[in-house]
């Protein structure tokens, strides 16, 4: 079925008039048209950069250097964003009317997609990844089927490579969706860990979009430029829903710093500074991964995922139950976090991340630190389910206040109190009687020390 933009966009949308702002018009000649304040910033000293004025609306030296970057057609096909997310937001603004359209996401997923649909009171609607063996692929059929039997999905965002997942879509999965026959909404592929895919892996869909007039490809240099701080996103399409998107975003969105920061990062030495980072990072990435598949103790059961970006999704293990351990896995992220200094993410409670930790990749000295610390962690003689374990079904001299005879401690409340109990090196029953008052240690037990 042919894309026709008009049946897509909210009429509201199509019919909106933008707001125009003083530099639209003019940017040079003595300036009296925005009610500025001609006096300058009140900084102590140093390059005022003109902050007392209003940032170009258009930010078109920031799209040149872009789309030199990325090889595309012009900056007509450019948006820039306050980071991804604004982009999100706008696109479920522009294509969703609240409490009637939806959004179709692909679990597990970036968050902000969900977020912002529910914040613009948009049903988001749920097709799984292919988790098996942490394939983290789409499944073109099944969403395909979703698309065809909802005409009210107005987006699909689609992560590549994913987060959490770090796996790149293959470009025939994309496309699949792109092509699909009964489907006249919008697809997003969200790029922003594009930098960090391996040249024999299927990269960068932007050049697509003048192909696939429904397509909005989101990039970012927050990751592989390294400028978070700044909160700069892309969004790469056609021509008229970059039009749409600029009609709608707050008049100055892009600060002046945040311009003069990326055209630096942008030009021809900050993108050989970038490229001399990213080959440190992958560096990093291999060897972070040749460490965890070798690692020396037990506990890290395998790293899933493509490793194709600038983070790793290692699963840990109970290793006396020889299957993944969700509740093991947080206790080690609380635990690294707040006794040895390294915070990465629990990301256990996604689908098919069951125990997942997702390590981003670090200098070599941050990552060194890591392995040290990790190592530690998951060496340590007894942590509290083995202590909760010990209590539960270990026989001992110990018995109940009460019940004579009893050869083992197995009250649950007893075991949620120790489940709660970080870290005990080892349990004891005197432990046990000071937290709880409700077990009496007889005059041996092997747990006594």
């Amino acid at each position: 079925m042919p894309f026709v933009l008009e049946n897509v966009v909210r009429p509201n949308i199509l019919a909106l008039k933008p707001y125009r702002c003083a530099r639209n018009d003019y940017s040079e000649g003595i300036l009296l048209d925005a009610n500025e304040n001609a006096y300058g910033p009140s900084l102590p000293s140093g390059d005022s950069a003109n902050l007392n004025r209003y940032p170009d609306p258009a930010q078109h030296l920031v799209k040149t250097a872009v789309v030199a970057l990325r090889g595309l057609r012009g900056v007509e096909n450019l948006f820039l964003g306050v980071g991804s997310d604004e982009v999100i937001d706008l696109l479920i603004r522009i294509f969703c009317v609240p409490a009637r359209d939806k959004v179709l996401i692909t679990p597990p997923t970036y968050a902000m997609y969900s977020v912002s649909a529910q914040i613009n009171d948009v049903e988001v609607v749920k097709v799984n990844l292919d988790v098996e063996d942490g394939k983290f692929q789409i499944k073109p059929g099944e969403i395909n089927a979703r698309l065809a039997s909802d005409p009210n999905i107005k987006l699909v965002f689609l992560c590549s490579p994913g987060n959490p997942t770090g796996t790149v879509l293959s470009h025939a999965s994309i496309r699949a969706v792109l092509e699909s026959p009964s489907y006249t909404g919008i697809v997003v592929i969200d790029e922003a860990y594009i930098d960090f895919v391996s040249e024999d892996r299927d990269g960068s869909v932007a050049t697509w979009v003048e192909q696939y007039p429904n397509l909005v490809v989101m990039q970012t240099l927050s990751k592989s430029f390294g400028l978070a701080g700044i909160r700069l996103g892309i969004a790469i399409s056609h021509p008229s829903i970059i039009q749409l998107m600029n009609n709608i975003k707050a008049p100055y969105n892009i600060s002046t710093p945040t311009s003069q920061i990326a055209l630096r990062a942008l030009s021809p030495l900050g993108h050989a500074t970038m490229r001399a980072h990213l080959a440190s990072i992958l560096s990093e990435r291999a060897r972070l991964i040749a460490a965890l598949k070798s690692f020396p103790v037990s506990g890290v059961w395998r790293i899933i995922g493509g490793n194709d970006a600038n983070f790793v999704l290692i699963q840990i293990v109970d290793v006396s139950m020889g299957r993944p351990d969700n509740a093991k896995a947080e206790r080690v992220y609380k635990r690294l976090a707040e006794s040895e200094g390294v915070v990465m993410r629990f990301r256990g409670d996604e689908i098919g991340c069951e125990a997942c930790l997702r390590v981003t990749v670090g200098r070599e000295e941050d990552n060194n630190l890591l392995l040290e610390r990790l190592e530690k962690v998951l060496s340590e003689k007894c942590d509290r389910e083995v202590g909760a374990r010990i209590f539960s079904h270990v026989p001992c001299q110990c018995h109940a206040k009460g019940v004579e005879g009893s050869s083992r401690l197995s009250d649950p409340s007893l075991v949620a109190l120790l489940s709660a109990v970080p870290y005990l090196d080892l349990l004891c029953v005197e432990m046990v009687s000071l937290l709880k008052n409700r077990f009496v240690p007889q005059p041996y037990c092997p747990q006594n020390r």
